[in-house]
Order: structure tokens, then C-alpha cells, then sequence
């Protein structure tokens, strides 16, 4: 089973000669099975012999990167594409993508010049034309007005209405003394339009007559490139500090004031250069947009195969970082680990990488002997690796450690289904599910969203979740909180033709003979329902906690017999499984007896009472003969085993470091100075393994004491199953009873589809969403908590290979 145990693995040495290095180095990226040691740790990044190609390698990426957003701004889709057998000349590339930032900054740069030419001629287009219509209705105003004083009066009026009111006065003084009303248009952002008013009246003290015009569609602003809502205004004022002061306020608040004529014939002749200059600006900036999108058309098609390129490139010239270089520098060594399954596989890639590359000499493969642990690699596909990674979680494991993944893809989906058992609400987990079976190749090329790229990932630990939801809701005869009479009829009755007192004095068995599958349907709804269910679900829970925890403790022996650890065996997994079983394992002895019997013990009171007056006889609690006589021998048991986990193991350790430490005295002589330099390195080793007798024991009694209080406290936690299904079982029966029967008592065909509509939701949000996550948490807890801690360290690290298909993943 490649599941149950890591893959074996090596520690290899590679020498490669250089001339072939690139060419080795993408054939193992290609291939994803050598994980790379770091030969060069003590050296920065910038003293690294690949440290130039590196570099150059990532300023590819940033205009690659470059690339890849003028796309996504121009909006042309980008095409993958696939690596072919014709390598990409890395060189030619660099040339390529330098040559094609140039043009489109060049391009780009042209573009927002034109641009910003255009918004301020397009701005004041409106200032002309807005101004030009208020002047316009001033003027028609003031001569109908005009007309008609000249109409009611009966002499004529000789002035026109262009000369100054008070026109002797300014005759009299002189020209540079003149008042004259003077005015400034422009365009300012109509958020700040309120504001703008009000400076601009405090500032002059309410000199100034202020005209603003709304413009009906959003303008691209100049100075931002921004869409933004504006509005025309005209400010009129008399004098130069006015004039200095109105200036300086449309430069604070970001107003854009343009030069307006005040004679009409101009206001058109400007009106309509300024169009035409608008029509031969938009015909180049189009012009330059078309050349632009056919540019970036044209490489569409290859920017993501040049990205994966490069990104490759980028990894190799990484990964020749961490080899060392040898005194010749005519060869790369590098170490690093491997599947011992995979060797014939990367022995013939670095052949093909020396063949293709014209090397003279080969790639010298070799193993090297090692006491350091290696990493941890488990071959997964996509239906295990979900188990896989809720494992992982937790910790990785250590090398050749029991792996519990292979448990869990049972026992996970089963406890779930423990505290989620309805077979209505399993059948909608699983057409969910199937929905992502169905659509998997179209997900797994997109880019999903946080929630539901779990789903996706979990897709089959769902599948497995709701299959056996669907089997204890069987079990459970629950169907949306309805049972039905699948597995033939009952065998109970009621006292009554309309089985009324069913609810009040409960049923009345008529068969010997059990209900065939699961729990006979008349229980619901009867008056002892809730009593009879929560013992089920109670004693159920328990029986399943301590037949796990067991699987937990075998499997600790599992690893004390692969190590050969005879201490682990004989002084942790014996003394754990007598323990366990001499408590709990004899309480569930104890409800199966019970159930099969018939018998009416309080098994409360018999496990309190063993303890608390273990020689007491046992009167209606005895369940069979010799059974006061079992507890004790049991208690003995327990009580023994505590000691027995706490002081042999650390006594026997000291013990063997003692005779160890003699062995190394009387190994003290040597013949040669070379001997005596190797001792004073085997002694350096040594002093640096010190053994703490009182850091061991203390660790021992840590262990002993957390596992004494972690049985009890363990199979306490077990009865969550018996809670989360009680919890689940009564909201369904509340939304049921509640919502969808109590609306459909109203013959009302509105209310009943108000009704189910609120049904449909909240058994959606709440018992399909909200339970599910509980149930997932709560069977993700038991198994990091309760069954791992039994037999699984999780402290070794993962096998992390050099892949470029990894890569392509994290990206």
C-alpha cells in the first residue's frame, strides 16, 4: 500500500559537467522527482554564480508582466499555449519582448499625450459652447427688454446696450483707473462645485457673479484620465486682485479654465476650429489604438508560453544557484533527495541532457549514505489528495511514519455522516457535488473564488461525506426529519386505530422480531422518541470513539515494530491498550451485552461504583455472572498501567546512555594522531547528543499523565457525534413541523409558497451550509485530537521537488 507508508528515498550526488548543466537542469524540472539541497546557503543571492542570469530572467517577467497588462486593458483575450518540441531561443526572446516595451511605451506614451490634448480640447468645446449659449441668452434678454422700454416709452432710447451704465464718470477718469468688469471660464469636477462657490464669495467678499452650467455626461478629465461629472462655470469680477485671488482658488480645487472671447464672431470662428482640431485628433488617436491592439494581437497567441518560458528559465538558473562549483569549475555538484522508485528515471534524463547538450563527459549519479531524515513523499491523485492535505494539516509525517490519510478517507466521511445523518439533506450534498464532478475540466482551468475553490479542491472528501450521509440517514430513517417505512412494516403498535395515545404512553411492541434497517419508523413522534434516540446516539458515540482511539493504539505498534522501538512497544503501546480497554473498552463490552440481552443496568451507576466501592456487589446492575470480580481485575489493571508507562522507559534509557558513555572510555586508545583527531570529532558528536535523564522523565510523565486524562477526556469528546445529530435531527424536525407544515394547515396557496420558499432557505443556509461546516470541523477535530495523538508525531517535512509543474500550479 503506497498510502500507508512514505515512499523510500535517497540522498543523491549529483556532478554534472557544465556544458550540459542547463540541459539537466530542465529535464529534472520537466520530470519533478529531485528535491534540490542548497550547497551554497552561506552565500547571498548576488554572490551566486547564476546570479546574473537570475536577474535578467526577472527583468523578462516584468515585461512580461508588462505585456500581459496591455492586454488585459485593451480587453483581447490571451490564448494558452503549449510548449512545443522547437525550443525558444532564450536570447532572441529578450530581444523581442526589450523591442516590443519600447514600441508600446513609445505607443502608449504618444496615446496619453493625444489623449490629454483631446479631453482639454473636448473641455473647452463645452466652455464655448455652454459660455457661448449664456451669453447668447444674456444679450437676447437684454435687447428684448430694450425693445420694450423703447415701445412703452415715447421717446428713443440712444445708448446701446453695450456701453458702460455710468458712462460720464468713466469718461471723466483716467484710462488706467477704469473698472472693468472682466470674467473667467472653465470646467470644475461637480463634487466640488458647493465648495468652489462658497471660497470663491468669502474670498472676495461676494464681488464676483458666478454662472455654472451642468454638463450632461461625464468628461475625461485631463490631468487624471479619469471619467468624472463637471460643470461649466463663468465668474465675473472687476479688478486685478479679484482676478488673482479667483485664479488661485481654480488652481487649489483643480479647475481647468480656458480662454473665451467676448465678441461672437470670434466665440464661432474658435468654436469651429476647435471641432475640426477635435475630429483630426480623434482620427489619430484611433489611428494609434488600431496599431496598438494589432501589436499586442499579434502576440496573444504566444504571451503565455513565453511567460512559462521564462518562468522556467527563471527556475533553472535558480535551482544551478544552489549547486557548488567545483575547484576546476568544469562541473556543478548537487545534492539533494529522491523516490528510490524514480532513479531510473532521472539517471535517463540527465543522459538525454548530456547527449543533447554534445557533452563529453556524463553525469555521474550516485547514492549517498546518510543518518539525516528524510523528507516525506505519498504518491496522491485527485481523489486521495484531499485526505491527503487534511492530514498535512495537522503536521507532516515523519519518514516512513503510518500514514493516517488512509484511515481517514473511511473514517472522516463517516463521522461526519455520524452528526449529519438525513438522507434527504445527503442527497443534496450529493447532487452538489456531482455538479463539480460533472463540470471538473471547466473548474480546474478557471481561476475560482476562496470558498469555492475548498469546494472544488474537496470535491471528493464531499462525495464520500454525502454517500455516507446518506447511509446513516438511513440508519437513522430520517428524510428532511420525515421517516418512511422503506425495510417493511413496524414492530411496535399503537394502542389506538388513530394512534393518538402515541404521543402521550408511547408504543406497544407486537413482534419479536427487530425493524429490518435502522430505527423503526413508529419511534418518531411517539413520547419516548427523544429518550430512545439519545441513548442510541449516546452509546453509539462511545462505542465508535473507543474502537477508533484502539485503531489509534494498534497503529502506534504499527510504528514501534517498523522502527524496531521495543521500548515504545513494551512500555507505551502494552501499558495504553490495557488501560484503555480495562476502562472504556469494558464499558462498550458492557452496552453491547446490555443491548443484546434486554437487561435494565444503569451503566452509570456500575462504571461510578467500580471505582468508587469496586468489592460492593452489583445487584440488578450485574449484567452477567463473575462480573464484580472482572471490575476489580480490571481496576488492577488500569492502575498498574500507569506506572508502567511512566517509569521503565526513561530508567532503561538512562540506563543503555550509561553503558554507551563506557563503551566510549574504553575506546580511547589509539595508534595514529589521524585516530585520535576522529575521536575528538566522535566525541564532539557526542557532547552534543548530552543525555538529560531528567528531561526524558519528565517527558515520559508528561506523556503518561496527558494520555491517562486524554482517554477520558478523549471518549467525552466522542459524544459530539451524539450531540451535532441530536442538533441536526431537532432543527430539521423545527423547519419541518414549523415552516412547511404549520403553512400548509392554511389552504392558502400563497402562504404555503412563502412557506416552502422559507423552508427551502433555511434548510440551505442552515442545515446544508451552517451544519455542514460544524460537522466538517468537528470529524476534522477528532481525528487531529483524538485519533492522530495516539500514534502520529507529524514532525517530518514534505518532499518538495524542483518541478516546473508545480510552478505552473502556484501561479
Amino acid at each position: 500500500m503506497d498510502l500507508f507508508r512514505s515512499e523510500d528515498m535517497n540522498l543523491a550526488q549529483l556532478i554534472i559537467p557544465v556544458e550540459s548543466a542547463h540541459h539537466a537542469m530542465t529535464y529534472l524540472g520537466e520530470l519533478g522527482l529531485f528535491q534540490f539541497k542548497d550547497l551554497n546557503s552561506d552565500k547571498s543571492p548576488f554572490q551566486r554564480a547564476y546570479a546574473k542570469q537570475v536577474k535578467r530572467c526577472g527583468e523578462m517577467l516584468r515585461k512580461v508582466r508588462f505585456l500581459k497588462d496591455q492586454l488585459a486593458k485593451a480587453g483581447i483575450p490571451v490564448s494558452k499555449g503549449t510548449l512545443t518540441s522547437k525550443e525558444i531561443d532564450i536570447d532572441e526572446l529578450e530581444v523581442k519582448l526589450t523591442e516590443l516595451e519600447i514600441e508600446l511605451t513609445s505607443i502608449n506614451s504618444s496615446s496619453d499625450i493625444l489623449m490629454r490634448s483631446y479631453s482639454e480640447l473636448l473641455e473647452f468645446q463645452l466652455v464655448l459652447q455652454k459660455a457661448g449659449m449664456f451669453f447668447y441668452s444674456v444679450q437676447s434678454n437684454a435687447r428684448a427688454q430694450q425693445r420694450e422700454l423703447e415701445e412703452s416709452s415715447s421717446f428713443r432710447v440712444e445708448e446701446s446696450i453695450e456701453s458702460p451704465l455710468l458712462l460720464e464718470q468713466e469718461m471723466l477718469k483716467e484710462p488706467s483707473k477704469q473698472a472693468r468688469l472682466g470674467f473667467i471660464a472653465g470646467l470644475v469636477a461637480k463634487s466640488k462645485a458647493p465648495a468652489f462657490e462658497r471660497i470663491l464669495f468669502r474670498a472676495t467678499r461676494g464681488n464676483v457673479l458666478l454662472e455654472q452650467v451642468p454638463v450632461e455626461e461625464p468628461v475625461l478629465d485631463p490631468a487624471t484620465g479619469e471619467k468624472m461629472e463637471k460643470i461649466v462655470f463663468l465668474v465675473f469680477f472687476s479688478g486685478e486682485r479679484a482676478k488673482l485671488k479667483i485664479m488661485k482658488i481654480c488652481e487649489a480645487f483643480g479647475a481647468n479654465k480656458y480662454p473665451f472671447p467676448e465678441d461672437a464672431g470670434k466665440q464661432a470662428q474658435m468654436l469651429d476650429e476647435v471641432s475640426a482640431r477635435l475630429l483630426e485628433l480623434k482620427a489619430t488617436i484611433d489611428a494609434g489604438n488600431r496599431h496598438r491592439d494589432n501589436v499586442l494581437s499579434s502576440i496573444a497567441s504566444d504571451i503565455e508560453l513565453w511567460d512559462s518560458t521564462v518562468k522556467r528559465e527563471k527556475a533553472v538558473n535558480h535551482t544551478l544557484n544552489m549547486l557548488s562549483v567545483d575547484v576546476t569549475r568544469k562541473c556543478l555538484v548537487g545534492e539533494g533527495w529522491c523516490p528510490v522508485s524514480a532513479e531510473p528515471q532521472i539517471q535517463d534524463a540527465l543522459q538525454r541532457a548530456a547527449y543533447e547538450s554534445n557533452s563529453q563527459v556524463v553525469t555521474i549519479f550516485q547514492v549517498i549514505k546518510t543518518k539525516e531524515m528524510p523528507p516525506t513523499y505519498f504518491k496522491t491523485n485527485k481523489f486521495n489528495g484531499a485526505f491527503q492535505d487534511i492530514v498535512d494539516a495537522y503536521g507532516i509525517a515523519r519518514y516512513k511514519e503510518v500514514n493516517p490519510a488512509v484511515f481517514t478517507i473511511v473514517t472522516f466521511p463517516f463521522l461526519f455522516a455520524v452528526m449529519f445523518g438525513d438522507w434527504g439533506h445527503g442527497i443534496c450534498l450529493l447532487l452538489a457535488v456531482l455538479w463539480l464532478l460533472f463540470n471538473e475540466k471547466k473548474y480546474s482551468s478557471q481561476k475560482l473564488g476562496d470558498i469555492m475553490s475548498m469546494a472544488f479542491s474537496g470535491r471528493y472528501v464531499i462525495l464520500l461525506m454525502s454517500i455516507f450521509s446518506i447511509y446513516t440517514g438511513l440508519i437513522y430513517n430520517e428524510f428532511f426529519s420525515v421517516p418512511f417505512p422503506i425495510f417493511g412494516s413496524s414492530a411496535y403498535y399503537c394502542s389506538d386505530s388513530t394512534c393518538s395515545t402515541a404521543y402521550t404512553t408511547g408504543l406497544v411492541k407486537t413482534q419479536s422480531a427487530p425493524y429490518v434497517f435502522g430505527v423503526d419508523p413508529v419511534w418518531h413522534g411517539s413520547s419516548t422518541e427523544l429518550t430512545f434516540l439519545n441513548s442510541l446516539k449516546m452509546k453509539m458515540s462511545i462505542l465508535i470513539g473507543v474502537a477508533q482511539m484502539n485503531l489509534g493504539i494498534f497503529l502506534s505498534l504499527c510504528n514501534g515494530l517498523y522502527f524496531k522501538n521495543d521500548l515504545n512497544i513494551w512500555y507505551q503501546f502494552v501499558p495504553q491498550i490495557i488501560f484503555l480497554n480495562a476502562l472504556f473498552g469494558y464499558l462498550s463490552i458492557l452496552i453491547i451485552v446490555k443491548w443484546c440481552t434486554g437487561a435494565t443496568a444503569d451503566l452509570y451507576h456500575v462504571m461510578i461504583y467500580m471505582f468508587l466501592s469496586p468489592t460492593a456487589d452489583l445487584d440488578a446492575n450485574q449484567l452477567f455472572p463473575g462480573q464484580k470480580y472482572l471490575q476489580i481485575t480490571l481496576l488492577l489493571l488500569a492502575l498498574v498501567a500507569i506506572p508502567w508507562m511512566l517509569f521503565p522507559k526513561p530508567l532503561i534509557l538512562r540506563s543503555r546512555h550509561i553503558k554507551e558513555s563506557q563503551g566510549h572510555t574504553y575506546n580511547m586508545l589509539r595508534d595514529s594522531e589521524h585516530d585520535i583527531v576522529d575521536l575528538d570529532h566522535e566525541n564532539d558528536e557526542t557532547d552534543q547528543e548530552e543525555f538529560e535523564f531528567s528531561e526524558v522523565f519528565v517527558h515520559q510523565m508528561i506523556h503518561a499523565i496527558e494520555f491517562v486524562l486524554g482517554a477520558v477526556s478523549n471518549t467525552a469528546s466522542y459524544l459530539r457525534l451524539w450531540a451535532l445529530s441530536l442538533a441536526h435531527s431537532e432543527l430539521s424536525s423545527v423547519f419541518y413541523d414549523k415552516v412547511l407544515v404549520l403553512t400548509w394547515g392554511y389552504q392558502n396557496v400563497i402562504i404555503i409558497i412563502i412557506g416552502f420558499i422559507i423552508f427551502a432557505f433555511a434548510t440551505i443556509g442552515v442545515l446544508l451550509c451552517m451544519e455542514t461546516l460544524s460537522a466538517f470541523l468537528h470529524a476534522l477535530r477528532l481525528h487531529w485530537v483524538e485519533f492522530q495523538n495516539k500514534f502520529y508525531e507529524g514532525v517530518g517535512y514534505k518532499f518538495s521537488p524542483y518541478s516546473f509543474a508545480t510552478m505552473d500550479e502556484e501561479e
